[in-house]
């Protein structure tokens, strides 16, 4: 049986991606990976505060998503949106300081170290990790 050149064209169609159009926003992004897991952490490999809030989940048997700015080809696009996200940058102005850690619990911003730090001293932040069903005891 042959084929002609238009039948052997015919099954081959490539995928047409609209190049901006498909393209995943840093914020966007942000949100996707924040909803993935009952609680996630931004980092930055070598933040002693993010080493800091990673163990205190850890010691809580909490395991959590940690997703590593330094590490993500598109990190400081990342960074820029979290910082816009906890009000410290305006939208499009490089971050003047660190914004790491930031923490979501349940697809929701709970903060940088300093809200994570003080839920965890008033009590709130074991209810926040149950509802999120990331804590069973």
């Amino acid at each position: 049986m042959q084929y002609g050149a238009a039948a052997e064209q015919a099954w081959y169609m490539p995928a047409v991606v609209a190049p901006a159009a498909a393209a995943e926003t840093a914020a966007e992004r942000v949100e996707r990976l924040a909803s993935e897991s009952a609680v996630v952490v931004f980092s930055v490999s070598t933040c002693c505060m993010c080493h800091a809030v990673k163990r205190l989940f850890c010691g809580m048997g909490v395991h959590a998503a940690v997703h590593k700015l330094d590490v993500d080809p598109r990190g400081r696009e990342l960074e820029r949106a979290l910082a816009c996200l906890l009000g410290a940058a305006a939208p499009g102005a490089a971050a003047a300081a660190p914004v790491v850690p930031v923490v979501f619990i349940g697809g929701r911003l709970v903060g940088a170290m300093d809200r994570v730090m003080a839920a965890h001293i008033n009590g709130s932040l074991v209810p926040l990790l149950k509802e999120a069903g990331a804590l069973w005891l």
